[in-house]
């Protein structure tokens, strides 16, 4: 991020240091030290997955649930058990360096001044309090048990309806992987406005924002890292919903067509709550990028005018040290600094944090879309319009 020093360790936050991640610890889910993200997916998908395939293989059915039709059949259950569940795992070290790096660079970079110090720590602290507040920890845990509840009164569970794998594989699917999935998702939502209102509470300080850094953002460039760090969860809501659209496809024969709204509008929402935290800078900038408008209007404005004054008109400059400032230079720079002081971005928002909001969004539309056109084609297509 920088190579001036790190903040020091008050000034540290961890995303992932919640009472969900103290509990996993406690119960010896998650080593005191990082994640083992890896063995912890594994870990994850075995213990959602292999029961039910496990249960089918006893019932000597187990053809029926992995081969043939049995997959098109439980397709939501598949992808939860063996693509979901183990991305929001490998999300949590990402996201935990991510953020953490983010934070520690407001001092280090220079944007919070000595004497806003305490004022940062205290933001950090009243996220810290937020992070592990138990109400609304609590309240997740309710939604979770409700949603569980309500699932138990439906005639049907879509996902084991009809599965030879018998009334165990629906228990386990009800009251062990979708609990579970919820949990987990709604934890990482809740992550996820944790950080926009941390960044909400950085930006009402009086961060040190220069109107002409050439990251057109005033210096807050590195934020824009954000959405990197919830590109998994995105990518793992947009599986699920297309699983369930090529569950639909494949056994009802329904034609994409019929899901392309809601799946554009799915992306769409995706990329919206993926890039919302960096949202929370956006007045700080505007009043920034007008304020610079000024400034270094009147800057340009006393430089140029002397230029025009000493060597057109050839009179004598009252206000000569401008023009010998060697950190301006010549008329030039004047012109490189105006420009990017009146060309700041409104929202620290280019195309490095859209493309890791949009991609994991749209990425799982080309295997539904395939169910209908070639990969090739699309692909092609793709390429087409990019080139």
């Amino acid at each position: 991020m920088t190579d001036r020093p790190v903040a020091a360790p008050e000034t540290a936050f961890s995303l992932l240091d919640d009472p969900l991640m103290r509990l996993a610890r406690a119960l010896r889910l998650v080593p005191s030290e990082g994640f083992h993200a890896g063995r912890r997916a594994l870990l994850v998908a075995s213990i959602s997955w292999l029961p039910i395939a496990a249960w089918a293989a006893a019932g000597g059915r187990l053809a029926e649930l992995i081969w043939s039709d049995g997959v098109v059949r439980h397709v939501e259950l598949h992808v939860r058990c063996l693509f979901a569940l183990p991305l929001l795992v490998f999300t949590e070290p990402i996201a935990d360096r991510v953020i953490g790096a983010i934070v520690t660079n407001f001092p280090a970079s220079g944007l919070i001044r000595t004497t806003d110090r305490s004022a940062f720590d205290a933001v950090i602290a009243s996220a810290r309090r937020l992070r592990d507040s138990k109400l609304v920890w609590g309240l997740l845990a309710a939604v979770v048990v409700l949603a569980t509840w309500l699932g138990t009164r439906l005639p049907l569970n879509a996902e084991l309806a009809g599965t030879t794998s018998g009334g165990f594989g629906m228990a386990w699917s009800t009251f062990v992987v979708r609990p579970l999935f919820l949990l987990m998702l709604l934890s990482w939502l809740w992550r996820l406005l944790l950080t926009w209102i941390l960044f909400v509470r950085i930006a009402r300080l009086d961060l040190q924002l220069v109107p002409s850094h050439p990251d057109r953002v005033g210096g807050l460039g590195f934020v824009q890292l954000q959405p990197a760090a919830f590109s998994l969860v995105v990518l793992t809501i947009s599986g699920m919903v297309c699983a369930a659209v090529a569950q639909q496809m494949l056994e009802e024969h329904m034609r994409l067509e019929q899901f392309q709204g809601p799946l554009i509008a799915l992306v769409v929402l995706l990329v919206v709550l993926a890039l919302c935290p960096l949202t929370a800078f956006g007045q700080k900038l505007r009043r920034v990028r007008m304020r610079g408008r000024f400034q270094y209007g009147t800057l340009a404005g006393r430089h140029v005018r002397g230029l025009h004054e000493r060597w057109v008109e050839g009179r004598t400059v009252e206000d000569d040290a401008i023009l010998d400032a060697p950190e301006i230079g010549p008329a030039a720079d004047v012109a490189t600094l105006y420009e990017l002081a009146t060309r700041m971005r409104p929202l620290p928002i280019g195309l490095q944090p859209i493309l890791a909001a949009l991609l994991p969004a749209a990425a799982p539309l080309l295997p539904v879309a395939s169910l209908e056109i070639p990969l090739k084609d699309i692909l092609t297509k793709i390429l087409g319009m990019l080139t």
